[in-house]
């Protein structure tokens, strides 16, 4: 099976760490000929190193990465793919989707939506949707936390490497001095903190810094580790000591080693899509910073993930969790709803246990593509 993944990093820098574990998933796992097509390679190069920006055609661990340009390369019948992915809100170019028109057996045609839980994305998921001029139809996928949705991106072996991780002293060690950080067993309290912009963070920071136990806060380069490094100019050298709280900024790192920081730290930060659900299969408690919308509309989208993910808590854990959300979503001190969060980790930990093996009852996105894809070529061959 051939597959041409389009994916906008202009549009929304996160989008590209789903689209590249979703393409070397495919290959992987499925053994899929991917070719993924990024229209910033410099953005690119931040979570692949070995990408060259300068190359428009490179093959980076057995996926071809091509450049999107504003013109395409030509292409001809060798370069027809079996499916066509557009991801996450990207456009695929008019002169791509002529050529793909020109084909008696044209390629699969598959939107990747944004994930989403609220209940309408059920109704859409899989449906098909004419082209106004092109006789072409492409059908939406949707990422979700149901049964009835594509499900989630998760790799084989994912979460019981993560598990046998935590619960590994010497594999903790291991990792923190592969990124250098050889004092991190040290801290009592080890929070990792991937955010968008926060303006009362500064209270929240206090709180760390006059607890009594040691708290390491490791921010990953970002919006946030920008805003911080404005803040407080010890930042510049990547580390702040302030009494029991210890700042430091992480440089961008491959996704296997982001997913690891997660496995071995006691609280998750996460923003947008990618992070958060490499939090589920982590397994820790965490906060979620959902991608922000103008009239406060990821508010709406928030809570139904919220419903979702509480359904089964008790009411102390969701009072807590979701006062604890909605306050760091809101951009507001987040002092007294973290103390209470801290509280109840113990059992946010255990309710987490318990939703991700939910989740894992379920198929993953990956393996549920492939079958919706091949379902639908068999079909449309054999009545072709």
């Amino acid at each position: 099976m051939r597959c041409d993944l389009f994916c906008s990093v202009v549009d929304n820098f996160g989008d590209i760490g789903i689209c590249w574990r979703l393409a070397r998933q495919l290959h992987n796992e499925h053994q899929w000929q991917v070719t993924l097509w990024v229209d910033d390679l410099n953005s690119f190069q931040k979570i692949c190193h070995s990408v060259n920006p300068e190359l428009a055609t490179q093959l980076q661990q057995d996926v071809l990465v091509r450049h999107w340009a504003a013109v395409l390369p030509e292409l001809t019948a060798a370069d027809r793919p079996d499916l066509v992915i557009e991801a996450l809100a990207c456009t695929i170019p008019s002169s791509y989707l002529h050529w793909m028109a020109s084909f008696a057996e044209k390629p699969l045609w598959l939107n990747l939506e944004y994930l989403s839980a609220e209940d309408w994305v059920h109704g859409c998921h899989a449906l098909p949707s004419p082209h106004p001029q092109l006789p072409l139809q492409k059908y939406f996928f949707f990422p979700g936390f149901t049964a009835q949705t594509g499900a989630l991106l998760r790799e084989q072996g994912l979460v019981g490497f993560l598990a046998e991780l935590s619960q590994s002293d010497r594999l903790q060690h291991e990792f923190w001095q592969s990124l250098g950080l050889l004092d991190a067993m040290q801290y009592q309290q080890k929070i990792s903190l991937f955010a968008y912009s926060q303006a009362q963070i500064c209270p929240w920071l206090e709180q760390l810094a006059d607890a009594a136990e040691t708290t390491l806060l490791l921010v990953p380069q970002g919006q946030l580790a920008t805003d911080l490094t404005q803040l407080f100019s010890e930042l510049k050298t990547g580390r702040l000591d302030k009494k029991s709280l210890s700042i430091r900024i992480l440089d961008f790192m491959p996704q296997p080693m982001y997913d690891q920081l997660l496995a071995c730290c006691d609280i998750n930060f996460v923003r947008g899509e990618d992070s958060v659900i490499r939090a589920h299969w982590a397994g820790k408690p965490f906060i979620w910073q959902i991608y922000r919308q103008e009239e406060q509309a990821h508010l709406i989208k928030l809570q139904a993930f919220l419903d979702k993910y509480l359904q089964h808590a008790t009411d102390e854990q969701k009072a807590c969790i979701e006062k604890l959300h909605m306050a760091w979503n809101l951009e507001q001190d987040i002092s007294t709803e973290f103390a209470i969060f801290k509280e109840f980790s113990e059992q946010i930990q255990v309710h987490n246990k318990k939703w991700q093996e939910y989740l894992i009852q379920q198929q993953d996105l990956a393996s549920n593509l492939v079958r919706f894809a091949e379902n639908k070529l068999i079909m449309s061959r054999n009545f072709s």
